[in-house]
Order: structure tokens, then sequence, then C-alpha cells
């Protein structure tokens, strides 16, 4: 990944994301505002303490600017605020649409359930773990899609810090306890993420075993999420695509399958056990 300055102070932006029209107005923006103060583009980008190229990119709606670059061109600019004040919608449209809608299902639930089978749910992964899952995509992303996904992710685990803090429960895989996703010391780490989650309260984490010979999780990882007004709803994710179901009759089906699998998996006692078992051997 990069580690030049310039580079680090914003991440590009997914052409495919409709949240390009708002980086797009903010990027002309500062381009008229620029050009009013009399200033040019690297004289500008001199006093910002950015490079030129990147202060370009921002300009066409390329790049998404960080707060920090929105406060220090507001003061250079003189805007009194009118720029700063663009940050609320620059940071809507920082991370990507998919995520951000599931963000927001997840931030209104009251109860949420997951099944996963190959990797651990987003919710549960440290930031190490998700970098390197984003690493091994394939094809593969680019290191500012790499960032500005793991930021993603690590921004909707505010889930646990919520109040009134909603019920959450997960069923993994054993595998996933076991599969040395970018090393044994990221493998470590996650494990000990996981052991700490689990004492939580309203947490419960679960382990689906191997050798069970009875598994109603063969279709695949399941997501589900009530909401205070009772309403469920289910996310569920494939190769190619993400699907939101609201079909009281597919809910329905869903949620009696979670329920056989947690069921089927080793209480959260002995998941506990097991996680702590695995960890000891890593």
């Amino acid at each position: 990944m990069s580690t030049e300055g310039a580079d680090e102070s914003s991440w590009a932006l997914d052409p495919e994301d409709e949240s390009g029209a708002v980086v797009a107005v903010v990027g002309r923006q500062l381009k008229m505002w620029r050009e009013a103060a009399g200033f040019d583009r690297s004289a500008f980008a001199e006093l910002m303490g950015y490079g030129s190229d990147l202060t370009c990119k921002i300009e066409r709606g390329a790049r998404i600017p960080r707060p920090e670059f929105l406060d220090k061109a507001d003061e250079i600019l003189g805007a009194a605020g009118k720029i700063a004040a663009m940050k609320a919608d620059v940071e809507k449209a920082r991370y990507p649409k998919k995520v951000r809608d599931l963000a927001k299902l997840e931030s209104e639930s009251v109860e949420l359930g997951a099944y996963g089978n190959h990797n651990l749910h987003g919710l549960l992964q440290t930031e190490e773990y998700a970098r390197a899952l984003y690493e091994i995509r394939r094809p593969a992303f680019s290191p500012d899609q790499v960032k500005r996904y793991v930021a993603a992710r690590m921004a909707r685990q505010e889930i646990f810090h919520r109040q009134p803090s909603p019920a959450l429960t997960f069923v993994l895989e054993q595998v996933t306890l076991e599969r040395p996703i970018g090393g044994a010391g990221v493998l470590r780490g996650q494990l000990e993420r996981l052991a700490e989650v689990s004492a939580l309260r309203n947490v419960e984490i679960q382990v689906m075993p191997t050798k069970c010979e009875d598994h109603a999780g063969m279709g695949g990882d399941i997501q589900i999420v009530k909401l205070e007004d009772g309403s469920a709803l289910a996310y569920c994710e494939s190769q190619v695509a993400s699907r939101l179901i609201t079909g009281a009759k597919e809910i329905q089906v869903l949620e009696l399958r979670y329920g056989i699998i947690r069921s089927q998996a080793l209480s959260p006692r002995e998941s506990r056990a097991f996680i702590e078992k695995v960890l000891g051997e890593t």
C-alpha cells in the first residue's frame, strides 16, 4: 500500500457509485472558491500542503477529500465555513454505497443474527484481518479501494457501542477460526478479538464444528435484521451481488433456517472455550 502522505489524504471514488455526483459538486465548488481567491492550483496546493496532482483530482471529483482538507481549504480561501460545511455530505460519500446501506440497516436494528461459512462476519473482523481479506481479493482492488473498504467495515463496528445495545448473535464455521487469513499473527489477533467480543452481554458467538453431520446452513451466508417496529429484513451476499430480502415468506424461511443452525452449533459457552482452545494452539 502507498505510504505517500498526499495519497493517504483522500480516497479514489468508485465511478459506479452515485455518490460521485456529490463529490463532483464539492470539487467544482472548491475550484470556484480557489479561482475567486486568485490562486492558481500550484500555489493553492503549496499553501494547503498537498500535492498539485491530488488537488486537481479532488477538484475533478475523482478523489474524496478528507475533512481536514476541507477545513484547511475553508481557512485559506476565506470561505467563512461554507466549504467546511460540505464535510457532512462528503462523509456520506466516503464509503461504498452497498456498505452505507448495510451500515444504515445495522444501525437501526434491535436484533441481528448472522451465519457465515467462509470468513468471519465483518462486524467481528479486526482491521488487519479485514485488510488481508480485501488484499487477497481477485480481481485485485487498488490500494485506495482497500483502504476505503477497510475503513467502512471498521466504521460499522460502532454497533457494539450503541445504546440501547442491540442483541447480536453470530454462528461461525470452525474453518473460519483456523484459516490463517493474513498469516498466523493476524489470525491470533482475530481470535483474541472474538474472545473479547464474546464476553459482551449483548453478544452471543457460536461455533459450528466441521464434524457436525446435520447442518442447515449449506445454502450459504445468512444475515437477519430485526427493527424496532417488529419488522424483519435479511441480507444475503453472493460472488457478484448482494440482495436485501423483505418478502415475509423468504424471511420466515431464513429465520427458521438460522434458528436450526444455532441449535446445531456449539453453545455460546462451549464456543468461547473452543475459540480459546484454538487461540492457545495458534
